[in-house]
């Protein structure tokens, strides 16, 4: 799965999309004090009002929403396993009996609830659908919509949501003119902000993958390894965060801890090079050692041999062959940004502006020194120039 073909799946989950058709949605609550089913409702989802139709498709797109190895991970199912997932997964996907859909949905609750305990009650939902998408964009300038030829991707969607009880409120009461406390006793599931769930199957090259699951976290760089492995049984993946570490780990292990602002600034726009040349391939652009080799020498680092960088490899991840995603090893928030932490200000600024930084040494004290051509402006007041 690429990032176009993520966000395409994200986009279909609209109200009244022509390419998309939802079929069922199952509901289950799960009580936090007991961890055990409380309740569970299934209905056509054409059958919802409308406002909860808006409330589920808000909840479908913000799960979907996010950076591939940050919220969003690819998921190969493991070979072995015990009541494998993708089996009752695949079996959801192909049956028409929306009842033989719920107990097999059900079978994956009751292990999400092994070994398991949740803090608060929650909501886990499932809902069957299934998108097209057109072999061809729409021709405005031709009579035809370009959409007569579609692939159709059925698909099972899981949500996990908590709940959080109101707020106490004071109420004025109009009619008979006094302050009145409002208890209200019920849940709130907080739709907006889910916390993990998954989309089956995957889709490569426009084709469905029945091998892979689309796993999401509500938080970045922290998915789940008990709902990954035990659940889910697929193999657990490698985060952006966790790609980004070993990447500057293999490049301490070949040069060392301390390495210039200039040199840093080069290897990043090295790395962002190679993801610009292959931005329109398949698969996303990755990193071997040879490729890090040349990143490295590329950059103006000194003694780099490919002994060095091969051994580093085995040194950190124990696997020469091991090849890391170039979008990962970029800087933290985005590959345009990079942040520079000290305990009295964080910095943010562009790999190719890393050159106008510098460390040096003013008045027996380390400071940092950014090279400007104007004025700098803070809260309207120009700050005056000294002459150091």
């Amino acid at each position: 799965m690429i990032k176009k073909e993520a966000a395409h799946i994200r986009k279909q989950f609209k109200m009244d999309h022509d390419l998309l058709n939802l079929y069922d949605i199952l509901n289950v609550y799960i009580m936090k004090e007991t961890n055990e089913i409380y309740h569970c409702e299934r209905q056509p989802f054409a059958m919802l009002d409308r406002e909860k139709q808006e409330l589920y498709m808000g909840n479908f797109r913000k799960l979907l929403t996010g950076e591939l190895d940050q919220k969003l991970f690819e998921l190969k199912f493991l070979e072995e396993a015990e009541e494998p997932s993708q089996v009752m997964l695949h079996q959801g996907l192909v049956t028409g009996d929306p009842e033989e859909w719920q107990d097999l949905m059900l079978m994956l609750v009751d292990k999400m609830l092994v070994d398991t305990k949740y803090e608060k009650d929650t909501v886990i939902t499932f809902v069957r659908g299934q998108y097209s998408r057109p072999t061809k964009g729409r021709n405005d300038e031709a009579e035809e919509t370009g959409k007569d030829e579609v692939f159709a991707h059925p698909f099972i969607l899981c949500s996990v949501n908590s709940t959080e009880q109101q707020r106490k409120t004071l109420l004025f009461d109009y009619v008979e003119r006094e302050f009145k406390y409002n208890v209200m006793v019920d849940p709130i599931i907080k739709l907006s902000t889910p916390e993990q769930g998954f989309f089956y199957p995957s889709v490569t090259d426009n084709y469905s993958d029945v091998n892979r699951v689309l796993y999401c976290t509500g938080s970045a760089n922290n998915p789940n390894p008990h709902f990954i492995e035990q659940v889910l049984n697929a193999e657990r993946s490698v985060t952006a965060y966790e790609e980004r570490t070993i990447f500057e780990d293999i490049v301490k292990e070949v040069v060392g801890e301390q390495l210039d602002i200039t040199t840093l600034a080069q290897v990043y726009e090295e790395v962002h090079q190679v993801m610009e040349t292959n931005e329109d391939e398949e698969e996303p652009p990755k990193l071997d050692y040879k490729d890090v080799e040349r990143v490295l020498m590329a950059s103006g680092v000194e003694h780099v041999t490919s002994e060095k960088v091969e051994r580093a490899f085995e040194t950190i991840i124990d696997d020469r062959n091991y090849e890391l995603k170039a979008s990962s090893v970029m800087p933290k928030f985005t590959s345009k940004s990079i942040k520079i932490d000290t305990k009295v200000a964080t910095i943010s600024i562009s790999p190719q502006d890393l050159k106008y930084v510098k460390q040096v040494n003013y008045q027996g004290k380390r400071c940092i020194m950014i090279e400007i051509d104007e004025d700098v402006v803070i809260e309207g007041f120009t700050l005056s120039t000294e002459t150091l």
